[in-house]
């Protein structure tokens, strides 16, 4: 029987857990971002932190339970595939998780009524997608630690 990854992730003991280690998988990712785009990236990133403390935490906490949603398919694809780690299962559809999970994102910067938000997010995502591919092995792994 398949799991499903928001009762898994998204209990209300196991949800402020879950939002604070996303935090630190995004602040990683970002810190590691190397050359003009990932010096790009750090400045909006930077300037996205200043505007309100805890912002970053509020917008993964906001965003979690889409994000969520978007990867069911690919954990219950995962359970019955036999994959040896949802990281590696996901590292060989990086290119369909990147979609799932940029599809939130995109929807709510197309929402946003905040313009440096929004405008930040519009410069930002034609490198998004690359960005996030590279962090999907993080994200499994990430996932993996708290349905085990």
């Amino acid at each position: 029987m398949t799991q499903a990854l928001d009762q898994l992730l998204l209990s209300s003991s196991k949800r402020p857990e879950v939002v604070t280690d996303f935090q630190n998988l995004v602040d990683e990712e970002v810190s590691s971002k190397k050359g003009a785009s990932g010096l790009a990236l750090k400045g909006v990133y930077g300037t996205v932190k200043a505007l309100k403390s805890g912002i970053i935490h509020d917008a993964v906490d906001s965003l979690l339970d889409d994000f969520v949603a978007r990867l069911q398919p690919f954990y219950a694809d995962f359970q019955s595939a036999g994959s040896p780690t949802f990281g590696d299962y996901l590292s060989g559809r990086s290119d369909e998780v990147a979609d799932a999970l940029l599809g939130v994102t995109d929807e709510r910067a197309g929402r946003s009524q905040r313009k440096t938000v929004k405008n930040g997010y519009e410069k930002l995502r034609p490198q998004a997608k690359k960005h996030v591919e590279e962090a999907v092995p993080r994200v499994g792994a990430l996932i993996e630690k708290h349905t085990a």
